[in-house]
């Protein structure tokens, strides 16, 4: 049965899987598998897809499948896995310099100002310090945080302190813009208006951007594509194209297309949701 199911999946998402001509990454069947106390246990399996240049590709799936491990795969976090990771054709082995990350934990520094703070990778490669304030300033207009350059992360709200840290990814002019859940912990009002920034950004720099995330909404809020993973270990069992118009005006986001996507991506969770709940189940079980 477990064969019958890899197969099927497999074959589902093997044509949405080919590469775009040119793609910056690459993702051809890439496993990771960790040790742990009870055996080894293989995070993410087969995992292939790509993300063409200038695309925002989401990836969502239950709890559990591997969404946090691909991201560290991707951003050149863990030490080894099998099959191909690939940016600009590269094979990632460490953190490579066209890829920026963006955490889900606020990940400001508590005793620099904005502006320090959007300028620390500039001058840890000795830019001089009025060239790195310009840039930063552009930057800190584009997060939407003009007036604020002399600020301390304590006199932030959440979403601001997380605006402050895209704009420090994005002054090192990344290729590729990746994203581990980034507004989790904020309010459902802040993560749309920031949702609605990321998107004006990604838009105006043509950056090629690749959010990991739980939230539907925000997923087909933001996405041109949406790959959606299997219950552990992670697979692509659907790739979903958005085909709304840009901007995602609140008359796109709340029109009966839009729900459409919400409702077709949840049908897939769901099914690897429960899956998941239920396999969780029998392994606590007694044998």
């Amino acid at each position: 049965m477990a064969e019958e199911y890899t197969k099927t999946v497999r074959e589902a998402s093997f044509e949405k899987s080919r590469p775009a001509a040119g793609s910056p990454l690459v993702i051809r069947n890439a496993v990771k598998r960790f040790a742990s106390k009870g055996g080894e246990v293989t995070a993410v399996s087969d995992m292939s897809f790509d993300v063409a240049t200038g695309q925002f590709v989401s990836v969502i799936g239950p709890s559990g499948c591997g969404k946090s491990t691909l991201f560290n795969m991707i951003g050149g976090l863990v030490d080894s896995y099998e099959g191909d990771v690939l940016v600009q054709g590269q094979r990632v082995s460490g953190p490579h310099p066209a890829v920026g990350l963006v955490f889900q934990e606020e990940s400001t520094f508590p005793w620099l100002n904005v502006i320090d703070n959007v300028t620390f990778p500039l001058e840890l490669r000795k830019i001089p310090r009025t060239e790195r304030y310009n840039q930063a300033r552009e930057f800190i207009a584009m997060v939407g945080l003009a007036g604020f350059e002399h600020s301390m992360p304590y006199e932030l709200s959440g979403g601001m302190k997380q605006r402050v840290s895209i704009a420090r990814t994005l002054i090192t002019h990344p290729q590729i813009l990746l994203m581990d859940e980034p507004f989790a912990a904020l309010d459902e009002q802040t993560r749309v208006l920031l949702g609605e920034k990321i998107t004006e950004i990604q838009q105006k720099l043509k950056q090629t951007t690749l959010l990991i995330t739980h939230n539907l909404t925000e997923a087909v809020q933001l996405s041109d594509r949406i790959v959606i993973m299997t219950y552990r270990p992670g697979r692509v069992k659907r790739i979903i194209d958005i085909d709304l118009p840009r901007p995602r005006t609140a008359e796109v986001v709340s029109s009966d297309a839009f729900g459409h996507y919400v409702a077709e991506v949840w049908s897939d969770l769901r099914e690897e949701a429960s899956r998941g709940m239920v396999e969780s189940d029998g392994s606590k079980a007694p044998h």
